[in-house]
């Protein structure tokens, strides 16, 4: 699974991106971003409220009950915002 961190996620965790191959037990959004913050003081700060954080699965924006395949792209970033 390919992950892309963008804006201050990616400054928090200290990656643009990274290959994961998670768990069995992770086989949602919500899966993810649990197990993303237990690896380390980063991603916990990064992902302490689930709720700022947004997903696109494979370019499309998705919630937390989506589920994940072992080849998605996922990306992370905070909400955005228009003017």
């Amino acid at each position: 699974m390919k992950l892309l961190y963008f804006a201050w996620l990616r400054t928090r965790i200290g990656l643009a991106g990274e290959e994961v191959d998670p768990p069995a037990g992770v086989r949602d959004v919500a899966g993810l971003l649990a197990w993303l913050a237990g690896r380390g003081p980063g991603y916990a700060a990064a992902l302490a409220n689930p709720a700022l954080v947004r997903v696109a699965v494979n370019q499309t924006y998705v919630r937390p009950g989506h589920p994940l395949a072992a080849g998605d792209e996922v990306a992370l970033f905070p909400p955005v915002t228009g003017g």
